[in-house]
């Protein structure tokens, strides 16, 4: 009987503790920031990385602007493609983005006053470099713009159709 009134006891002794401690929260902020922590840190990367994403896509965007601009601006057919890809190697350069492929595609079919330049770009961004995340891979971006021949400009005596 005596070692059941002790187990006893010794079960409430227990039990009380216990209940103590379950009330006690002294602690618990700096446990929970500990496990936290890890996973805020992960979604600020993440964030990071969808950030430098769509900064990226938007000045490859402005690369494609620039270039059909260009392309608008020459003389001739051939001059335009020409003009379309140094300045969108230009443009690249200056907007600090290295391309593992860079492709500039410039459609000057019927290249006269009054028709339209078309210029496509894909680059492909290694994502290694964007964040501390590591990320493999590439990413490839495509941006198409079109601007018009100015109809009041004049061109080369080769693009000309009568006189020369």
């Amino acid at each position: 009987m005596t070692e059941l009134v002790y187990q006893s006891a010794f079960a409430r002794v227990t039990h009380t503790r216990f209940v103590v401690l379950r009330r006690d929260v002294r602690g618990s902020a700096a446990v929970e920031l500990t496990l936290v922590a890890p996973l805020l840190i992960l979604l600020l990367l993440l964030v990071v990385l969808c950030g430098r994403l769509a900064e990226t896509k938007l000045r490859i965007n402005d690369v494609a602007h620039q270039a059909a601009r260009a392309a608008t601006l020459a003389r001739t057919s051939s001059q335009a493609v020409a003009n379309a890809e140094a300045t969108a190697n230009a443009a690249l350069a200056s907007a600090g983005i290295s391309c593992q492929a860079l492709s500039v595609f410039t459609d000057v079919n019927g290249f006269k006053p009054g028709s339209t330049v078309t210029v496509t770009v894909s680059c492909s961004v290694g994502l290694s470099d964007l964040t501390a995340l590591g990320v493999p891979g590439t990413r490839t971006f495509h941006s198409r713009f079109s601007s018009p021949v100015d109809v009041w400009r004049g061109t080369s005596s080769l693009n000309r159709t009568g006189d020369v």
